[in-house]
């Protein structure tokens, strides 16, 4: 649609088209369409760098038709204050696409896209804008509008001043796709869901994408069903450049049967002959989920779309919702620390002074950035000393907007009525309609059955106990701004070694065994048996392969002399039992715990960045006169246990204090690592 228009508007004389697009597989898929359709179109983001002043030539030489940014790409220094400003002068047509996510409770949001106001106003007066999206309901379009300052901010009750921009016309399409085949298949846990798609993956039809809810999700499904002979490859946001661009053309050409994915292929993939979603674990919102189900039966009469929720999924979407934007004391306290510098900050050095992990501080400082309490620029971030308010009413009224479509999410797995009509109601298309398509039109289609011996070999994939836990080696920018006279590498003498946990909260296998006992809300109480069963083999694991004591390996460290606890406020039953029943199974002496002074120091909110939580362990974790002289004395690698690792700073501090006194090395053991 917008390579006719680009075209059109190039015999008129008109600028490059500038197309704002979220996902580098979709600017793949932009730049290939582009050429089929004789359209010269050039892209720049973060995979092409050496490429940039190449393309900036071009564009100012009048050679590019389109030209595709990130989001990202516009609140760049570089970019924002050197390339943008001609860009804008010539542009002949903006398209902002996936728009959706500029909504605040849109499934993806960016806040990057709120840039796209300013560069909307500096446009030259008759330039027009086309906003695009498959999946949005009234409230999102409402919010897109209201985000591009062409609406009147009926969707959240605030009133939008005059811009002097034309209202945005909305042109709805129908949604339905009579190639789409939607499909609930319940079953009693992980290791059936898993079992299911090993035993059935080869019926579904042509090639497609199998969703998960998290990347530990995706490398587990990978695994095991490679294991059963299906040719998948893993796609996340850990997956390294060339290994994405080599699974989306394996995709494209079919030589697997599936990509195994997150939310980082969730938009624009476009391949017209994909037969095939499914979701293992449920998305949080019906529209997130008809995005990504979306992929399927663009240029086939039939694709198969399947739901198998789990029952991890809500613990998933409470830990998203977590990020949401932050209280006003945190926003407040970092434009005062930004205000009080005289030079601009870094993520790094702002970590160790406000209460949030650096994740969550950028999204909050592009936020502030949009509008205008803070800038980007080159070296960090400024304060604008502009007035900003907190709007409470609006972060709450999001925030209800989350639930009503968790809720709704339910709502479709359970519903018992045509599940497209469903879907298509959530999205306020009008004219929805029973397909007689889906499982509940047309009866189901896909059995619960699943072989009992792939259920046993997924429940072994699942339950494999052990992670790595790799050691921290250098301390956080800027703990000498805090009091801390602690920067760069932490010496090896000090460092702890690399360590092992059960798994990791956000698996399918152990995470389901491991989130409730964890859980801020669970009882304390003695290890449980299966637990405790799961840990002794990670030991036996890791002392016989090649990094472990009893490999035999020269460079292998020794045999633990003992076993060290870390003293918990919370779970002081499950620590202390943990590590008394690994010393009696082990026949190890347990020679003391590390205690924690002052409550571990936190008093009032959690320190939630790296920075923030060592500058509390540094300061509340300490190692009794007792223990310190029984690691002397044995003087022997300690193995330390402890119930959970997330920012790894309670095992650095910890092996610290025990390797001063005097323990060769110390070897971590947790339950769980949190990613």
């Amino acid at each position: 649609m917008y390579f006719v228009a680009t075209a059109l508007l190039r015999k008129r004389g008109a600028g490059p088209t500038v197309i704002v697009s979220p996902l580098l597989a979709l600017m793949r898929n932009q730049v290939e369409a582009a050429a089929r359709a004789g359209i010269h179109a050039r892209t720049i983001n973060s995979s092409n760098p050496e490429d940039w002043g190449t393309i900036r030539a071009e564009v100012a030489a009048g050679d590019v038709d389109v030209l595709l940014v990130s989001p990202e790409r516009l609140n760049n220094p570089d970019f924002r204050d050197q390339v943008l400003p001609q860009l804008t002068a010539s542009t002949g047509l903006l398209v902002v696409d996936e728009a959706h996510c500029i909504s605040d409770w849109g499934h993806d949001f960016r806040p990057d896209y709120r840039r796209l106001r300013t560069m909307l106003a500096e446009l030259p007066p008759g330039v027009p804008v086309l906003a695009t999206t498959a999946t949005a309901n009234a409230r999102v379009t409402a919010d897109v509008a209201e985000q591009l300052g062409t609406g009147k901010g009926a969707a959240s009750g605030h009133a939008e001043k005059a811009t002097g921009v034309a209202p945005a016309l909305v042109l709805r399409g129908p949604l339905d796709r009579e190639s789409l085949s939607l499909n609930v298949l319940r079953l009693p846990d992980a290791s059936h869901r898993l079992a299911w798609l090993g035993e059935h993956l080869k019926e579904l039809p042509g090639s497609g994408i199998i969703y998960t809810l998290t990347v530990a999700a995706a490398e587990e499904v990978t695994a095991f069903l490679r294991q059963c002979g299906h040719e998948v490859a893993s796609y996340t946001g850990k997956t390294e450049n060339a290994e994405r661009e080599a699974a989306e053309a394996d995709l494209l050409a079919n030589r697997v049967k599936a990509l195994v994915a997150t939310s980082a292929l969730g938009m624009g993939f476009d391949k017209p002959d994909l037969g095939f979603v499914v979701h293992l674990g449920s998305p949080s919102s019906p529209i997130a989920y008809y995005q990504q189900v979306g992929r399927a039966g663009r240029g086939v009469d039939h694709a198969e779309v399947l739901l198998l929720p789990g029952q991890e999924d809500e613990a998933i979407w409470r830990y998203f919702a977590s990020l949401a934007f932050p209280p006003e004391e945190q926003v407040r306290r970092t434009l005062d620390v930004l205000a009080a510098s005289e030079r601009p900050m870094s993520l790094p050095a702002l970590e160790p002074r406000v209460e949030l992990r650096r994740s969550r501080l950028e999204v909050m400082l592009k936020v502030l950035d949009v509008d205008g309490a803070v800038r980007r620029v080159k070296g960090g971030w400024t304060a604008t000393g502009s007035p900003w308010e907190y709007d409470a009413e609006r972060y709450e009224w999001v925030e209800r907007q989350r639930q009503a479509e968790q809720r709704a999410m339910r709502g479709y797995t359970e519903t018992t009525d045509c599940r497209m009509e469903y879907l298509r109601r959530e999205l306020d298309d009008e004219g929805a309609a029973p397909c007689g398509r889906c499982d509940n039109c047309a009866g189901r289609r896909f059995t619960e059955e699943v072989d009992e011996s792939l259920v046993v070999a997924a429940r072994g994939e699942l339950r494999s106990p052990g992670v790595r836990v790799e050691p921290r080696k250098m301390w956080p920018t800027g703990m000498e701004a805090v009091g801390m006279n602690l920067k760069g590498r932490i010496p090896e003498q000090q460092q702890a070694g690399t360590g092992r946990a059960l798994g990791r909260l956000t698996d399918i296998g152990w995470g389901n065994r491991l989130r409730p006992l964890l859980s801020v809300t669970g009882e304390d109480g003695p290890v449980p048996d299966d637990v405790l069963q799961g840990a002794v083999t990670v030991l036996s694991d890791w002392a016989k392969n090649p990094e472990g004591w009893a490999s035999g390996s020269p460079d292998a460290p020794e045999r633990p002399v003992g076993i060290v606890a870390i003293e918990s406020q919370t779970r002081p039953q499950l620590v202390r039992s943990f590590a008394e029943r690994l010393a009696d199974i082990g026949r190890m002496p347990l020679l003391g715990a590390l205690i924690s002074v002052d409550e571990y120091g936190v008093k009032g909110a959690p320190r939630s960045n790296g920075a923030q939580r060592l500058r509390t362990v540094h300061e509340a974790l300490a190692l009794p006169t007792e223990l310190a002289d029984s690691v002397a004395a044995m003087g022997g690698p300690v193995l330390l246990v402890d119930d959970f690792t997330d920012t790894g700073w309670t095992l650095t501090v910890a092996a610290r204090l025990l390797r001063q006194a005097g323990a060769k090395e110390v070897l971590p053991l947790v339950l769980a690592v949190q990613n």
